[in-house]
C-alpha cells in the first residue's frame, strides 16, 4: 500500500485534493468559473512543477546511488538542498513571468507561485526518499497534506468566510507546505552528474513531456476553454485522463512489490560476478536464471494490466453512472481510450526503467524521445479530426514507448556480456560540462561564505 501510493503519488495526491476541494467548493457556495479557475491553476501549477523537477530527477537519483556505494552518506543532503535552491532559482522565474501575463491576481498569483516552489521541494524529496527505500516517511508526508489541505479549507472557507478560491488556493498550498523542510546552503557536487549521466536528465525530461503533452495540447483545442487569461482547461477530457490514470496503480505497486523483489537479487548476483572474478560458467548461468525472471516478471505485468484495464472498461459504464462526474457519451469514449493508452505507458516505462537497470541510458533517452514526439505530434494532428478522436494521440504514442522500449530491450540484452565489458570505455573519461562548471562555481561559492562566516 505505502508502495502504491508513493509511486502514484504527484497524480494520486492532486486527484483526490482536487475532488475533495471541489466538493467543498460546492459546499461554500463558490460559482462554477470559480471552480473551473481553481482547478486549472492548480493543475498547471502542478504540471508545470513536474516538468521542471524531471530535469534533475534521475541524475540526482543516479549520484545518490553512487554517494551510498561509496559511503559518502555526508554529501546526500547538501546535494538536495542544492538541487532545490537551482530548481526554485530557475523555476521561479519563468512560472513567475506567466503568472504575471496570465490574468491572475497579485494574491492568486503570489499563492500560485508559493505552490510551484513547495512542489519543486516535494517532488525532489520524492526522488530521495524513493532511493533511500523510505517510503514510510513519504505515506505520512502525503497524508499529512490531505488532512491539512481539507481542514485548512474548511476554517478558512466554510467557517471563517473566506473568498472561496483564495481560500482553497491557500489551503492547497498550505497542505502540500507540510511537507518542506527548512531550507539549507550547501554543497553542489551532484551538478557534475548531470553532465556524467546527461541522457538520464532528457529521458526523465522527455517521459514527462510525452505524458502530459496531451492534456495542455487537448486544453488548447477545439474543446478547450479559456477559464480566465492564460489559464485553460477542457473538463471533458480531463476528468476521463485523471480518473484513467488510477487504472495503472496496479502495474506501479507491481513494479515494486514484484518485478524489482525478483529480478534484483539475480541482476546483483549476475554482476557482481564481474566484480568478483566469477568463472565463465558461473556468469553464462546466473544471466540465463537473471533474463528468465526478467522476462518472466515483464510478462506477469503486462497481463496484470491488461486484465486490470479490461475490467476497468468493461465496469466503467456501471461504476460512472453512480458517481456525480456527469459523463456524456465522448466522456465514456475520452476513458476507454485513455485506459488504454496509460496501461500502455505503465508497461512500457517499466520496460524503459529496466534499461536504466542495465545503464542503457543511449536506448532510455530514445523510448523516452520517440514517446514524447509520438505522444505530442499525434495528439497534434488529432485535433484536426471530430473531438470523438482525441486521446486516440496519447494512446499511439505510449504504443511507441511500448514498443521501442520491448524492442531495444531485448536487443540489449542478447549479448549481454559484451555490453557490460565490451562497449566500457578503455580509459576513465570525466564528463565536464556547463552543469559542472557551475555547481563548482556554487560549491567556491559556498566555501567561500562559510570561511568569512
Amino acid at each position: 500500500g505505502c508502495a502504491g501510493i508513493l509511486c502514484t503519488g504527484p497524480m494520486l495526491l492532486g486527484v483526490l485534493l482536487q475532488l475533495g476541494i471541489l466538493v467543498l467548493c460546492g459546499w461554500a457556495g463558490a460559482t462554477k468559473a470559480e471552480q473551473d479557475l481553481l482547478v486549472c491553476m492548480v493543475t498547471d501549477t502542478l504540471l508545470a512543477s513536474l516538468t521542471v523537477t524531471s530535469l534533475f530527477a534521475m541524475p540526482v537519483t543516479r549520484f545518490l546511488a553512487d554517494m551510498l556505494y561509496e559511503e559518502q552518506e555526508q554529501l546526500v543532503l547538501p546535494s538536495f538542498w542544492g538541487a532545490n535552491a537551482l530548481l526554485l532559482a530557475g523555476g521561479c522565474g519563468l512560472y513567475g513571468l506567466f503568472l504575471l501575463v496570465s490574468g491572475a491576481t497579485l494574491l492568486q498569483g503570489l499563492l500560485c507561485l508559493a505552490l510551484f516552489a513547495e512542489m519543486i521541494v516535494n517532488w525532489n524529496a520524492m526522488s530521495f526518499l524513493t532511493a533511500l527505500k523510505d517510503y514510510r516517511s513519504v505515506l505520512i508526508a502525503f497524508a499529512a497534506a490531505v488532512g491539512t489541505a481539507f481542514g485548512a479549507g474548511v476554517l478558512l472557507v466554510l467557517l471563517a468566510r473566506a473568498p472561496a478560491l483564495e481560500g482553497f488556493l491557500f489551503a492547497v498550498a498550505l497542505g502540500y507546505g507540510v511537507m518542506l523542510m527548512l531550507d539549507v546552503w550547501r554543497l553542489w557536487l551532484f551538478l557534475r552528474w548531470v553532465d556524467r549521466f546527461l541522457p538520464l536528465a532528457l529521458t526523465g525530461l522527455c517521459t514527462d513531456i510525452g505524458l502530459f503533452a496531451h492534456l495542455v495540447l487537448v486544453w488548447l483545442g477545439p474543446i478547450g476553454v479559456q477559464v480566465k487569461g492564460l489559464f485553460y482547461g477542457a473538463p471533458y477530457y480531463d476528468v476521463p485522463a485523471l480518473l484513467a490514470f488510477l487504472s495503472i496503480l496496479v502495474t506501479t505497486v507491481n513494479f515494486v512489490v514484484s518485478v524489482e523483489v525478483q529480478f534484483y537479487p539475480r541482476y546483483r548476483t549476475y554482476y557482481s560476478l564481474f566484480n568478483d572474478g566469477g568463472v565463465v560458467g558461473d556468469i553464462t548461468a546466473a544471466g540465463e536464471e537473471m533474463l528468465a525472471v526478467l522476462n518472466r516478471e515483464l510478462f506477469y505485468t503486462a497481463l496484470k494490466q491488461l486484465f486490470t484495464t479490461a475490467g476497468v472498461i468493461s465496469l466503467e459504464a456501471l461504476v460512472m453512472g453512480y458517481l456525480p462526474l456527469g459523463f456524456n457519451d465522448l466522456m465514456h469514449g475520452y476513458f476507454r481510450t485513455l485506459c488504454v493508452g496509460y496501461g500502455l505507458y505503465a508497461v512500457g516505462n517499466t520496460v524503459l526503467l529496466i534499461l536504466l537497470y542495465f545503464a542503457d541510458y543511449k536506448g532510455a533517452l530514445g523510448a523516452a524521445l520517440s514517446f514524447a514526439g509520438a505522444a505530442a505530434g499525434l495528439t497534434a494532428l488529432s485535433l484536426r479530426f471530430d473531438p470523438a478522436y482525441y486521446g486516440f494521440g496519447f494512446l499511439a504514442g505510449a504504443a511507441v514507448l511500448f514498443l521501442t522500449a520491448l524492442l531495444r530491450l531485448d536487443r540489449f540484452t542478447r549479448n549481454l556480456p559484451y555490453r557490460i565489458l565490451g562497449q566500457q570505455p578503455i580509459v576513465a573519461e570525466e564528463k565536464a560540462g556547463a552543469f559542472t562548471r557551475l555547481g563548482l562555481f556554487l560549491e567556491r561559492h559556498s566555501l567561500q561564505k562559510k570561511e568569512e562566516a
